[in-house]
């Protein structure tokens, strides 16, 4: 899915007279890892279960109307995509925090990611 189609549904939700803003991250495969060293592609693995209970964390916080994650598996090569986050909510104080949570927390919870250096 893309972002424009994550920020529709978002559009179309029945609570979205409540929204003030809709954030979005979309992460992709860099060409060198944070070592400095050259990567060819990246294997991607996401543990669901851990993702579904962010997301509801994240929607549960005050403010936030609606939280969408969509995550590419298996080998990526440099330049795809590997997540896509769209978080939306009332006011900037409630959603950046949200969305810089999110995304700290599929890196760190979510993902298992394997560079193939090159």
């Amino acid at each position: 899915m893309e972002s424009q189609e994550m920020i529709n549904i978002i559009k179309a939700s029945p609570n979205y007279h409540k929204v003030g803003m809709i954030l979005c991250h979309n992460g992709v495969v860099r060409g060198f890892s944070r070592s400095g060293e050259k990567v060819g592609a990246v294997e991607v693995q996401a543990d669901y279960k851990m993702l579904d209970e962010l997301i509801k964390k994240a929607k549960a916080r005050p403010g936030i109307v609606e939280v969408l994650v969509e995550i590419n598996e298996g080998v990526l090569k440099v330049g795809e995509d590997i997540m896509r986050v769209c978080v939306g909510g009332d006011i900037r104080p409630n959603v950046f925090p949200v969305l810089e949570e999110l995304v700290n927390g599929i890196k760190s919870e979510v993902l298992k990611k394997e560079e193939e250096i090159s």
